[in-house]
């Protein structure tokens, strides 16, 4: 079968399409005369967290809808456990659990009864009343059990429906926006039950606007206006938009413009050395874990004392910023 190049977790090695939880092939919606999705090709590789991150109206939702069967595509392909979701059968919906961004639960009805009903959709008969329980623990909501979903607040609403996506247990998550709303110490015990789901063989595709969540994924798509601009894992993105990785070193003394000099001709240097202090400089490097024993040699070659040397890990938001302008200057 046909291997889509999308890259993945093992240094570019592309994951097959019968190895993987979903995938996509120039998938495009269009809606009247505007494009929301265009030509989106993609593999989702099993067992893992692959993050969906762009801003909001970049077609995060309109992928996923296209994803679990909700809306067809205007062109391309796409398969969810190997399959058409326009061709899905109870057993496949069985199997997928759907977060939407909009709450879609019953406000008349209890946060218990919302959770209970949903358990019933899927015949969850074996330990139901323990599992709701453990679900509302989960997202904090069991003392509120009782109240009507109207009466709690709409981030209190985001939890009771990660709770109802969750409760049947399938084995391949599609959650758009789980964590819009949500404080950000149970945003952090979300995503430590994303991993332990992960770890347990569960697939989840996440879509969000934290930019910053990338860093909890296995692999990352970065969206824009529609389109995807690449797939890579975390460090792979940072080291994209970067053009190497990024070091700090601090010395004793003053940096000298010949010191300066002297930086940005080393071999593995590759762009201008950045000062950020008379004793602080930013390097874009090829590797650090190599390259800092070498930036230490150099160091001691030229008698300059060294306070410290480490790697820079840049925020999500910067690496995401960098990656869309260069795709937009590539474009232009």
């Amino acid at each position: 079968m046909e291997e889509i190049r999308t890259p993945s977790l093992d240094a570019g090695t592309p994951v097959p399409q019968e190895e993987a939880a979903a995938w996509t092939r120039n998938l495009t919606r269009r809606f009247g005369e505007e494009v929301a999705v265009s030509e989106v090709t993609m593999n989702l590789p099993q067992g893992k967290i692959f993050g969906f991150i762009g801003p909001s109206g970049s077609g995060k939702t309109t992928t996923v809808r296209m994803l679990t069967g909700a809306i067809k595509p205007t062109s391309g392909e796409l398969q969810v456990m190997g399959i058409d979701p326009a061709h899905f059968r109870k057993r496949h919906r069985a199997a997928i659990g759907y977060m939407p961004q909009l709450f879609v639960l019953y406000p008349e009805l209890t946060v218990w009864e919302n959770l209970n009903f949903v358990a019933s959709l899927y015949g969850v008969q074996l330990r139901r009343n323990r599992l709701l329980h453990e679900m509302l623990d989960f997202v904090e909501m069991d003392e509120d059990r009782t109240k009507l979903a109207r009466d709690v607040s709409g981030g209190m609403q985001r939890r009771l429906s990660l709770a109802a996506t969750l409760v049947h247990e399938p084995q391949l998550l599609f959650l758009d926006e789980p964590t819009a709303g949500i404080d950000p110490v149970l945003r952090r015990k979300f995503w430590d039950h994303f991993r332990e789901l992960r770890d347990r063989g569960r697939t989840l595709f996440v879509t969000t606007q934290y930019v910053g969540e990338a860093n909890y994924c296995d692999l990352v798509g970065v969206l824009a206006e529609g389109r995807l601009l690449m797939v890579d894992t975390p460090d792979g993105l940072r080291y994209r938009a970067y053009g190497g990785d990024i070091v700090d070193m601090v010395t004793k003394e003053p940096l000298s413009l010949r010191y300066m000099r002297m930086l940005r001709d080393l071999p593995f240097v590759k762009a201008r050395p950045r000062l950020l202090s008379d004793t602080r400089v930013r390097l874009i490097v090829s590797e650090a874990g190599t390259d800092i024993t070498e930036l230490v040699d150099w160091a001691r070659s030229q008698d300059l004392d060294i306070d410290s040397v480490e790697e820079y890990q840049p925020p999500f938001d910067d690496v995401f910023v960098e990656l869309v302008q260069e795709e937009r200057n590539n474009s232009a």
